[in-house]
């Protein structure tokens, strides 16, 4: 296995871990609190409390499949395929790790570890993989 290889699988690995621990973060300390106060309200009918976990977990989602398609492409794909998947998800990841570092002003490990698999992606995709 080459190099290129393994940074992606590293890549794959940090995102889909990244991704469980924030999807535990948000549960606990946005979702949770959230539908309780959506419950409190008395207004907010079934369908949006049921909408509102989803929603806030959707990032969570993404990111941890996109781990599993860097490390999947790793073993599997072609050079093209495996290009196309680091640009993908490497440009959710950006965003993950800009949004973090901004809504955190930097006091956050999730943007230096989402950081981390962007470089990792990036030298994974490079020529000579």
């Amino acid at each position: 296995m080459s190099w290129h290889n393994t940074a992606l699988i590293l890549a794959g690995v940090i995102g889909s871990g990244t991704a469980v621990v924030h999807g535990v973060l948000t549960q606990r300390l946005m979702v949770k609190p959230i539908e309780a106060a959506l419950v409190a309200n008395g207004r907010i009918n079934g369908p949006i409390r049921r909408l509102v976990p989803l929603l806030l977990h959707m990032s969570t989602v993404v990111w941890f499949l996109g781990g599993l398609a860097l490390i999947a492409a790793a073993q599997w794909a072609g050079e093209d395929l495996r290009l196309w998947t680091g640009l993908f998800v490497g440009s959710l990841l950006l965003y993950g790790a800009v949004g973090n570092f901004w809504g955190t002003r930097g006091r956050h490990p999730g943007w230096m570890l989402l950081a981390a698999a962007i470089a990792l992606i990036g030298y994974g995709v490079s020529q000579g993989g």
